[in-house]
């Protein structure tokens, strides 16, 4: 059939050709490219992520572009796996665990409220040092003999060891206590125990990992972790005595008393001791350096006690503030001697009360732990 176009019609036929060209436009110039740039960045991805050596190679390259980026050099940026973080906490379980025990004891105690005497139990830890059975614990773990107006606790009438995975309690003997440094030694008839390896505190570093085990609560064989928050902390107790203690953040709970604080080798780097206590006041635990009971528990097992100097003097420390205070006294710092034992070294010394200790053989003092 033929058809016959005026001069209108061509017109209004040329008017629908432009916009049949737009569309084409379009799909030609961004639905295409568009469409190709999806397919084409899915294939790439595919391919390099399931070509071992492509992939490697990506994140290898995008890695050292992240570390190359930090500004501070100082800022320690390389990542830490956790899974050997944790695999470190699970290896020193394991093998400390083995050479902490769990300690109950039983005190007899008399009230004024009542005729007889009942028994009271308290519970800590220990550290198993020697393979025949010797183990090394607080002295106030084993010996908390005290009293009041209403009441008071003799010595320790029963003393049962628990070991790592037995129900068994052993039976223990007190083979010497130094309230000094509140450290005691025990005994169980038992051979072959696994001692633990003791390290050396001298070289512990703030921030350092440590791990705590002992029996708190009467929960025996628990772990907490945490780090070495400062060294050679000087603290006083209630009957001024003087320790110097490592601090750490690692809980440390009522029974914890007498176990271990390790280090990520394992080792023993000291005796848990104490908590700081009271509203507002978190992570503040302490425990006596292991070095320092070294010689201290050596000669609780030779001697049954620990042998020490002898003078023979009760005395009184005379520091700047004492002097200030005192402007009308000749005073200088030093030790002043408050009383002298009959018959003691420093009677036979020819010291009298009033005397100030400046030196020992040339060796300046300001204390008589000094």
């Amino acid at each position: 059939m033929d058809y016959n176009f005026t001069n209108q019609n061509m017109n209004n036929y040329n008017n629908y050709e432009p916009k049949k060209k737009k569309d084409h436009y379009f799909a030609k110039s961004v639905l295409v490219p568009f469409c190709s740039s999806i397919v084409g960045t899915c294939l790439v991805l595919g391919i390099v992520f399931n070509v071992p050596m492509i992939q490697n190679k990506l994140l290898s390259t995008s890695s050292t572009n992240n570390n190359s980026s930090a500004s501070n050099p100082n800022i320690n940026t390389t990542q830490v796996s956790l899974s050997n973080f944790s695999d470190t906490g699970v290896s020193v379980a394991q093998k400390v665990l083995p050479s902490v025990v769990g300690i109950e004891i039983q005190y007899p105690l008399s009230s004024v409220f009542s005729r007889t005497t009942s028994t009271v139990s308290a519970s800590g830890s220990g550290i198993i040092i020697s393979s025949d059975g010797y183990i090394l614990t607080n002295n106030h773990v084993v010996s908390s003999s005290s009293e009041s107006s209403y009441y008071s606790i003799g010595e320790a009438t029963s003393i049962k060891v628990y070991l790592y995975d037995d129900e068994t309690g052993y039976d223990a003997e007190i083979i010497g206590t130094d309230s000094q440094t509140d450290l005691a030694v025990v005994k169980i008839n038992k051979e072959n125990l696994t001692a633990a390896t003791l390290g050396d505190s001298d070289a512990l570093q703030v921030g350092e990992w440590c791990m705590a085990i002992g029996n708190p609560l009467g929960m025996q064989s628990s772990v907490t972790t945490g780090s070495i928050s400062a060294l050679n902390r000087q603290l006083t107790d209630s009957e001024g005595t003087n320790y110097t203690l490592i601090q750490t953040d690692t809980a440390i709970n009522s029974g914890n008393s007498g176990g271990a604080l390790v280090n990520s080798k394992g080792e023993v780097i000291g005796i848990n001791t104490l908590k700081a206590s009271g509203t507002g006041i978190e992570g503040m635990c302490f425990a006596i350096p292991i070095n320092s009971t070294k010689t201290i528990y050596s000669d609780l097992i030779t001697y049954n006690k620990v042998k020490r100097p002898y003078i023979g003097i009760t005395t009184r420390n005379i520091t700047e503030q004492t002097i200030k205070a005192n402007p009308t006294i000749d005073l200088k710092i030093g030790v002043y001697i408050k009383s002298i034992e009959n018959y003691s070294p420093a009677e036979k010394a020819d010291l009298k009360i009033g005397d100030i200790i400046l030196k020992v053989n040339d060796t300046e003092v300001s204390s008589l732990t000094e």
